[in-house]
């Protein structure tokens, strides 16, 4: 027991270290061709940040394991808005541009809508709705990118930081990509033998553990950001990251490997996951968002009252 939990752990470590340098090159890369630096943190920070999950839910839905795919996706959302968001609008909640959230959060509640449709309609994740999320994914970038072409150059600060040397940028890609392969493969095969161990279901791991590990990336982003003056790129990364979530982390594993929606418990004689894990992912998305979009700036009682939903959440989990 000893091994695997120690296996675990290295294998967060190689994720959020990865994720780290996966980030520092794409973001210099992405400075070489002179991207606006929204771009780069709706779309390249974002992809960054969510390759853990990307990896661990494939790799789980290639080896049979669905419920660390669908649990690592939905927790991920979860844990991205009501912990990670949480925390640094509780610290420090700022404003923010309602124009730079809108896009990301049409196209969540959208590939959101198309989750429902998944679970609660047909009962399982087709090959066909992967390809439908992997095209709503597309769409995504394709309305980022061409937003941004719109954007002025004048608009966009200059960077005080030396460009990177393009060797050094590749090299960082390339053993970030590495370092979150071999985390992403720690991780999903020494979790299922930690939750086999103590007999607690693969699903509520994925919830919770796995999906806090996996999203350690978004949460060192938003703190930086934040600590930077930057709260507009800190939640637009949050919501960004939860997208990708649903439309890539999900579309991949889904198109891959299609599996039935997991039943670890039930409430009231229903799924769980139908009755207590989407519609709180629905619920504290539009907690985060809607007083942003609305108002224009973020609350510490709305931090608060996410990380008090987040507590509540994974107490119920380890209880059913």
């Amino acid at each position: 027991m000893l091994i695997p939990v120690l296996l675990f752990i290295v294998g967060l470590l190689f994720l959020i270290k990865g994720g780290d340098w996966f980030v520092d090159g794409a973001s210099a890369l992405a400075r070489r061709f002179h991207l606006p630096e929204l771009l780069i943190g709706a779309t390249v920070v974002s992809i960054g940040t969510t390759l853990p999950e990307v990896m661990v839910s494939t790799m789980s839905a290639l080896s049979g394991h669905g419920e660390i795919a669908y649990g690592n996706a939905i927790g991920s959302v979860i844990c991205n808005a009501a912990l990670i968001a949480a925390i640094t609008i509780a610290v420090r909640p700022g404003r923010v541009d309602p124009k730079t959230l809108k896009t990301p959060v049409a196209f969540f509640f959208a590939a959101a809508a198309i989750y429902c449709i998944a679970a609660y309609v047909f009962g399982r994740f087709t090959r066909v709705m992967g390809i439908i999320m992997l095209a709503t994914f597309v769409a995504y970038m394709a309305v980022n990118v061409l937003q941004m072409k719109n954007t002025p150059a004048g608009a966009q600060e200059a960077s005080e930081e030396e460009e990177m040397p393009l060797a050094k940028t590749l090299i960082l890609l390339v053993l970030g990509a590495v370092l979150i392969a071999m985390g992403a493969n720690l991780l999903v095969d020494n979790g299922t033998l930690i939750a086999q161990a103590l007999g607690v279901p693969e699903s509520v791991i994925a919830l919770t553990f796995v999906a806090l590990g996996t999203s350690l990336p978004e949460l060192v982003t938003a703190i930086t950001s934040l600590i930077k003056g930057h709260s507009d790129l800190s939640l637009g990364n949050v919501v960004g990251a939860n997208v990708f979530n649903l439309v890539l982390v999900s579309g991949v594993s889904v198109a891959l490997a299609p599996f039935t929606v997991p039943q670890s418990a039930t409430i009231f004689g229903m799924n769980s996951s139908l009755v207590l894990e989407i519609p709180v992912m629905i619920v504290v998305m539009v907690l985060l968002t809607a007083p942003a979009l609305v108002k224009g700036k973020l609350s510490r009682v709305q931090g608060v009252a996410l990380l008090v939903i987040y507590a509540v959440f994974c107490g119920i989990q380890f209880t059913l």
